[in-house]
């Protein structure tokens, strides 16, 4: 933002100052987790009609929270639910799993879309040590009240704000008993027709304290995949042949976060950009976007306390299990938060990705580079690096066209791609350079 100053004979005259954007509030995001532990078990299996205890209640509130914060700015937020019934191993008899969403609508939005969307998300749904046990208290907390109150807090930081995109706050069900809420949510997505540029899925966000008693305060794990599950064998066979493994679509987001977040130091995060799509040998809501080709990264706490995730409220030998609001530390999921809500600002500011980035090098000491326009883009970023680099360590702004060339850069050793630049500088996520149409 530009200070104005307007200067007048020996006087300044002084103007009120804009306000400034609102901020993640740690106090916020601990009562919602406390509002959320108080609704007993979030269990996807409890009750959908109890006005007091279960998933149900706690859907009803989280809609109430989206109404509220939408009805504060002036109707800025399309409050709905989505929902569909699913059966499996952990819901023999079958369980409708309900999704509510905030759609806060971009200054591109058409109601026949297509729409360019990015979602920010977290389930809302617990358990304890036994999947089924519905009856038990799941407080839940940090596993995954944290990231249901990360979602309305972004939405009440962002509420009002104009983009060009649309921004999709969305509490999940389901997700213990087999990931269904980010399976309704994805299908969802390409039903309407939805661009998805990014999809942030939030789980286990508010700790700082891991199972070794070690501290970490100042890093959150971002996972990505690099090869694109939803991609066939003749795609997996073309980003070999380029060596685009590191550089899919939501690699190239979890790059961008981490450049977020060191290029704002006051959020005070480091982001472990980890290069595998979720924990070892674990899975979450992201995974079904994955599975049909978006773009989506899991964020998670820098370490893990495992003594409070999915297990019965209990002491053993002096030894605490359960995740309970005072395992959590809020100044740190605030952080979290402010993360989220830059990704969400630059991502829906930015135009969409080129479509395709080609290069054309081959016995050459130069490389060309051309992309496929893109609406709403004022210029274009071309990155590249060395090919046994991971982050771009170089860039070209190109105006006026779709294409340049690089001289002195042999495309046999280095990795080239593009982003689209908007009129405010937003840029949107890299498209990584393949190999030029044979003629």
């Amino acid at each position: 933002m530009k200070k104005i100053i307007l200067l007048a004979a020996a006087s300044a005259l002084v103007t009120p100052a804009l306000a400034a954007p609102a901020a993640p509030d740690a106090a916020r995001l601990k009562a919602t987790v406390e509002r959320l532990v108080s609704f007993g078990t979030r269990h996807t299996l409890s009750s959908a009609t109890d006005p007091r205890r279960g998933i149900g209640a706690a859907r009803a509130w989280g809609k109430a929270e989206f109404e509220r914060i939408g009805k504060g700015c002036g109707g800025c937020l399309s409050v709905e639910t989505v929902a569909d019934r699913f059966t499996g191993p952990r819901a023999p008899d079958g369980v409708e799993v309900v999704d509510v969403l905030a759609i806060q609508k971009g200054s591109g939005w058409t109601d026949n879309g297509p729409n360019e969307v990015v979602i920010v998300a977290g389930h809302i749904d617990s358990r304890v040590t036994d999947v089924m046990n519905i009856s038990s208290d799941a407080p839940g907390a940090n596993d995954n009240a944290s990231g249901t109150a990360l979602v309305i807090e972004a939405a009440r930081v962002l509420a009002g704000q104009k983009f060009t995109g649309t921004i999709v706050y969305a509490l999940l069900s389901g997700e213990e008993q087999g990931l269904w809420g980010g399976k309704l949510l994805a299908s969802t997505a390409k039903a309407r027709g939805w661009h998805v540029r990014a999809m942030l899925n939030n789980d286990i966000v508010g700790n700082t304290v891991g199972q070794n008693g070690q501290v970490v305060a100042d890093r959150v794990r971002v996972f990505s995949e690099g090869i694109r599950a939803g991609d066939d064998a003749k795609a997996n066979l073309t980003r070999r042949a380029i060596g685009g493994e590191d550089d899919g679509p939501s690699r190239a987001l979890a790059k961008a976060i981490d450049g977020i977040a060191q290029a704002d130091p006051k959020i005070g995060l480091e982001v472990l950009a980890v290069r595998r799509f979720d924990r070892f040998g674990r899975g979450g809501d992201h995974s079904p976007f994955l599975d049909l080709g978006f773009p989506a990264v899991r964020f998670s706490v820098g370490i893990e306390i495992y003594d409070r995730q999915h297990q019965d409220l209990r002491t053993e030998n002096g030894r605490v299990y359960g995740d309970t609001v005072d395992g959590m530390a809020f100044p740190y999921l605030a952080k979290v938060t402010a993360l989220n809500v830059a990704t969400l600002r630059r991502l829906a500011d930015a135009p969409a990705a080129p479509a395709t980035v080609s290069l054309d090098g081959a016995l050459s000491m130069d490389t060309r580079v051309f992309w496929d326009a893109v609406p709403g883009a004022v210029s274009y970023k071309v990155y590249w690096r060395r090919a046994d680099k991971q982050d771009w360590s170089d860039s070209r702004v190109v105006t006026g066209g779709t294409q340049t060339v690089l001289k002195d850069i042999v495309v046999d050793d280095h990795f080239i791609g593009v982003a689209a630049v908007a009129k405010d500088g937003a840029e949107s996520l890299v498209t990584f350079g393949g190999m030029a149409p044979r003629k």
